[in-house]
């Protein structure tokens, strides 16, 4: 048995509370109470996801590459037409919506990650 425990998933931004509020608005997560300008962490289902202050952040530039990215979140969702909607409202954007993909579709956050939401079943 292992003594390592997972802790979070920390995403580099400019806007750590707006990027947390992004992520916990389409997730139903709170802002733990720990959280400061420079650290922000949202939590739900004993999984917590985290957005650290980074003032020089570059975002991805996926699918192209010249900035890679170096991970991604996957949101998993019953229909992209109730979902779709609230992410763009929320400064969200669509990168890909793949025909040969109907699965899943890409997606950046405000920061520019970008991140998938991906169909149940």
């Amino acid at each position: 048995m292992s003594s390592v425990r997972f802790g979070t998933v920390a995403l580099d931004t400019p806007d750590p509370r707006g990027l947390a509020a992004f992520y916990g608005t389409l997730l139903g997560w709170e802002v733990e109470d720990s959280s400061d300008d420079e650290w922000v962490t949202i939590s739900g289902g004993g999984v917590r996801l985290s957005f650290q202050l980074a003032p020089d952040h570059v975002p991805p530039t996926w699918p192209t590459g010249a900035v890679p990215q170096q991970a991604h979140v996957d949101l998993h969702v019953a229909d992209y037409a109730s979902t779709e909607p609230q992410v763009l409202a929320l400064g969200g954007r669509l990168l890909e919506d793949d025909a040969e993909h109907p699965s899943w579709r890409v997606y950046a956050d405000p920061s520019g990650h970008p991140f998938c939401l991906c169909l149940e079943g």
